[in-house]
């Protein structure tokens, strides 16, 4: 049987600050179409455009990751991405984890590994190159396309 206060009985305080956890399923939910949009237009122009998964090859992902419209793209998909899953993974241990101290050290854990996935991946993205300068005896590992 539930108790009802008293008429008199002050309401509860509001806390004051960011609701994070407001924003964080606000920002599940525009992520997640934002995110189901960059996969399939990834998957088509991979899969369906020009000759298909033959093509795939890494003159197609290096010819991809020369173009600026595809190095956002790309870039965009794995901040969203990952931000994403990060956010849910922080939702799980905030549900599952009743110690402090291990509910604290796993969001810890969570954080660095998304933001040194963000970071490694966003450096791969835009420092990419297919043919860097290398020593004359070492030209026979470049590919095919690029001249020594």
């Amino acid at each position: 049987m539930s108790t009802i206060a008293a008429p008199r009985t002050p309401a509860p305080q509001k806390r004051r600050g960011v609701n994070w956890e407001k924003w964080g399923w606000i920002y599940m939910r525009v992520s997640g179409v934002v995110l189901v949009v960059l996969i399939f237009g990834h998957l088509f122009v991979n899969l369906m455009v020009g000759e298909g998964i033959k093509a795939i090859d890494f003159a197609f992902v290096a010819g991809k990751l020369s173009n600026p419209f595809w190095q956002w793209w790309d870039t965009l998909m794995l901040w969203l991405a990952l931000i994403h899953g990060a956010n849910g993974m922080r939702t799980i241990v905030n549900d599952y984890v009743v110690s402090k101290a291990w509910g604290r050290t796993l969001r810890g854990a969570i954080a660095f590994a998304a933001v040194a996935l963000i970071v490694l991946g966003t450096l791969v993205i835009f420092t990419f190159d297919p043919c860097p300068v290398v020593p004359p005896e070492q030209a026979s590992l470049l590919p095919s396309f690029c001249t020594a």
